[in-house]
């Protein structure tokens, strides 16, 4: 099988197809016959299809080796599916890695409750991840996972309903167990999101106008829909290999705000409990820091205003729910944003962890504003967190948190400096060795 071969295999979505593939490509870059300029970047909010990406979770660490990252992580929306098959994936091919999930939580029973925390489309919800949980825990965690996904497949469903109220008149034809449900990695543990329902949009519309002149006439004539430049040449070129994501993006800026059904308090857990389960099994609990936008860096914001008016307020209560950790994206805050969330984490004795969601094809897995002076010493946390895992996986109480840490001594700044240099001299194909050095 040659690399081309292999490339395709690694992303197959039958699971019996691609068996060997990360292996295999193990064995070529140890073999000297694949390589790539290591970079110091490093990415650990890569989402795959167990949420919605077009990566597998295997080719999403090849993805990130090749693009010469340290480190790569796994995050899904309301799921770890992904995380046994990154980690052995990432063993096979030689990079760092970590996992962890992301879902919405219910701030609606604390002091802030009544604001727009980080979520766009709901007053007191806000998103937040949970990193670095211990390998021995991913199945606590789907267990924990289970009852949210049942219950946002019944709003998927009620929301499919919605959308083909509004646009069945323009001959579309979207059911959910039919369409959207196969998009999906729910048949192994994955999560049904927005965007699904919006790609199997995309695919009838493709279907019924192909690619190019026709559907984007279809675009703006039918649906009265404006194309920014960049996006309609992007729809008008047939060739273009991002077309379905690029179509997915404008009907989500579109149709979104008309479908979108509230999520119940049974789908969004209270704050406490989702940072008393995390600080349970030993992994970090981190709050999503957006912050006040004003031009959107990936397009799919409008401006808006969201944490920065009360950031102390929010930062002071995330204290006293537990939360360990805030996490936030250099290329999407501005200078003096990240400037005044580090003062005031560090004040608050709060880890600060970053990565970029990777969600199309069209992303690069890079984020060289991570090698910026006020961003590099998140790639040290990032290094820190994938010690922190490793050994959390092999001994708890040497989870950076633990009471009992043996370092719980020193300050936060110097635990982190131990972990990072712990991280960077671990042997990336035998990860869990990493206990011997400790």
């Amino acid at each position: 099988m040659d690399l081309k071969q292999l490339e395709q295999s690694i992303n197959a979505r039958d699971l019996a197809t691609r068996r060997t593939s990360s292996s295999e490509i193990g064995l070529l870059i140890r073999q000297g016959n694949l390589t790539r300029i290591p970079l110091e970047e490093v990415n650990n909010h890569v989402h795959t299809t167990y949420s919605f990406s077009p990566y597998e979770p295997s080719a999403a660490a090849y993805a990130a080796w090749k693009a010469g990252l340290g480190i790569v992580g796994s995050i899904d929306h309301d799921s770890i599916g992904a995380a046994e098959e990154m980690l052995e994936a990432a063993q096979h091919i030689g990079i760092a890695s970590t996992v962890g999930f992301e879902l919405r939580t219910s701030f609606l029973d604390t002091p802030l409750g009544d604001r727009k925390l980080n979520n766009p489309d709901s007053i007191g919800i806000a998103y937040m991840c949970v990193h670095g949980v211990p390998k021995q825990h991913i199945p606590t965690v789907v267990e924990f996972l289970k009852p949210v996904q049942a219950i946002r497949n019944q709003r998927n469903e009620a929301q499919v309903e919605a959308l083909q109220a509004l646009v069945g008149k323009y001959g579309f034809d979207l059911d959910f167990t039919r369409d959207v449900l196969p998009l999906s990695r729910a048949d192994k543990g994955g999560s049904v999101t927005e965007r699904h329902i919006l790609y199997a949009m995309a695919n009838q519309s493709i279907s019924m106008f192909g690619k190019g002149e026709k559907l984007v006439r279809f675009l703006e004539k039918d649906l009265g829909i404006i194309l920014a430049g960049k996006v309609q040449q992007w729809l008008l070129e047939e060739d273009n290999p991002h077309y379905a994501y690029d179509l997915l993006g404008v009907y989500k800026s579109t149709f979104l705000p008309r479908f979108f059904i509230q999520p119940s308090k049974e789908e969004c857990l209270d704050v406490h409990d989702v940072v008393a389960f995390a600080n349970s099994i030993g992994a970090i609990a981190a709050y999503a820091y957006l912050g006040d936008v004003a031009e959107s860096v990936t397009g799919d914001k409008k401006a808006e205003k969201f944490e920065d008016e009360f950031l102390e307020e929010l930062l002071d209560l995330l204290v006293a729910i537990g939360f360990p950790a805030v996490t936030y994206m250099p290329p999407r805050n501005t200078k003096e944003q990240m400037l005044r969330l580090q003062k005031l984490a560090r004040e608050r004795n709060l880890m600060e962890i970053s990565g970029v969601d990777i969600n199309s094809s069209r992303q690069s897995m890079n984020c060289p504003e991570l090698l910026e002076p006020t961003a590099r010493h998140l790639v040290d946390a990032a290094w820190a967190l994938v010690a922190h895992e490793k050994l959390a996986s092999r001994n708890e109480t040497l989870g950076l948190f633990h009471p009992d840490n043996p370092l719980s001594g020193l300050s936060l700044e110097n635990k982190l400096k131990h972990y990072a240099a712990l991280g960077r001299e671990m042997d990336t194909h035998d990860p869990y060795s990493l206990i011997e050095q400790f």
